[in-house]
């Protein structure tokens, strides 16, 4: 049986946020953006596999988060 997850974060940029996230997203993820939403659906065979995935996911949107708004106060401090 396939387990599934479905994940919703919000971002001020999500097509920024996906495109970071897109070279580390496995053949089992599916990510869409729904306003200001990212929406990424995992399947796994396990439960095992499944919340390793997930947890992978969540570490990857929190350092493509936190990067993007490095390189913004980078520029927006360089700038003025």
């Amino acid at each position: 049986m396939t387990r599934r997850a479905t994940l919703r974060t919000t971002h001020d940029d999500p097509d920024i946020v996906a495109a970071a996230l897109g070279p580390d997203n496995t053949e089992s993820m599916h990510t869409t953006i729904e306003g200001d939403e990212l929406v990424t659906t995992i399947e796994r065979d396990s439960t095992g596999g499944l919340q390793s995935t997930v947890d992978d996911y969540v570490v990857n949107v929190t350092v493509a988060q936190t990067v993007i708004a490095a390189t913004r106060t980078h520029t927006t401090t360089n700038h003025e």
